[in-house]
């Protein structure tokens, strides 16, 4: 990395600034309303990676001084079951946000569930009520990972008027909220696929990239714009390149982007892993706050 001439847009940091500003919105609210935030994640099933995420979502919260409420329910348990739980968390008034952690067991409509919450405590931004309330530039709950993206760009670029910006990816989860937000900065916005005809070539238009596509590596140095930020929010899981380890089965994380080459042209770059990852429960949390205030009639801070 040293070698490399862009400068790391390090997720850890942005991370733990955004958290402070949390935590002291928390204490404002405490101190203030005597309202106290609450959180409530909902899992089902056993998968291991999402055990980790629920507990950093709990201990985060608990960290910021929030109310954290984690529902642990068997692999087995059935939609109704699940559907009852959610209607539930929507009437509580101590819970302000709702998460239900995916992905969930096959036999679990996840549409069904996202659809049951109710959108002003939808802290995921999944809900189609938000989707809608984002596209027509009303104020709505947003999915966190496009979010994090933003928030690591404007620390890093400022004001993003004008930009050129390449979404590539068009999944609801992160492509396609990502590419209103960058409209709502006014920047200048082509959402790209793996099908975009002569894809590089709409990649090195870019000012900023984003790559959401799933493909590990898939965007190379030469694909890059020199100078351009590029934001890396895949998460894929390949084979050391020691022979010894993948033989083993060993395996490592790595981005959509091939960050030995980008880093080699690109001002600045998010690393895989410690970039747009670390983001993600950051902006749960200021979601959560968020909802909180907007459900007491609050103003935003």
């Amino acid at each position: 990395m040293a070698d490399s001439p862009a400068k790391l847009i390090d997720g850890k940091i942005y991370a733990e600034r955004l958290r402070a500003q949390v935590a002291a919105e928390v204490i404002e609210l405490r101190a203030n309303y005597d309202l106290q935030p609450g959180l409530a994640v909902v899992l089902v099933g056993d998968d291991p990676a999402s055990q980790i995420y629920v507990r950093s979502k709990g201990e985060h919260s608990l960290a910021v001084g929030m109310h954290s409420v984690i529902h642990r329910l068997p692999q087995d348990t059935s939609q109704h079951e699940v559907l009852r739980l959610v209607a539930e968390l929507n009437i509580d008034p101590l819970i302000h946000g709702i998460l239900v952690q995916v992905p969930l067991p096959p036999h679990i409509d996840e549409n069904a569930v996202a659809g049951a919450i109710n959108p002003d405590k939808d802290v995921d931004g999944l809900h189609v009520v938000n989707a809608g309330r984002l596209a027509s530039g009303q104020p709505a709950l947003t999915p966190c990972t496009p979010a994090g993206c933003l928030f690591l760009l404007r620390e890093t670029l400022g004001d993003l008027t004008g930009l050129r910006a390449v979404v590539v990816g068009r999944g609801r989860l992160v492509g396609r909220p990502l590419a209103q937000l960058l409209l709502q900065a006014d920047c200048t916005v082509t959402m790209a696929h793996s099908r975009t005809r002569d894809l590089p070539a709409v990649c090195r238009e870019a000012d900023i990239l984003v790559a959401a596509v799933g493909r590990p590596r898939m965007i190379k140095g030469d694909w890059i714009k020199p100078g351009a930020a590029v934001i890396d929010v895949g998460i894929n899981r390949v084979p050391f390149d020691d022979p010894v380890k993948a033989a083993a089965g060993r395996t490592k994380v790595v981005g959509d982007v091939d960050f030995k080459q980008a880093s080699q042209v690109a001002g600045w770059i998010t690393p895989v892993p410690g970039g747009v990852g670390l983001m993600t429960v950051a902006v749960l949390l200021q979601n959560t706050v968020t909802a909180a205030r907007r459900q007491a009639g609050l103003e935003p801070a």
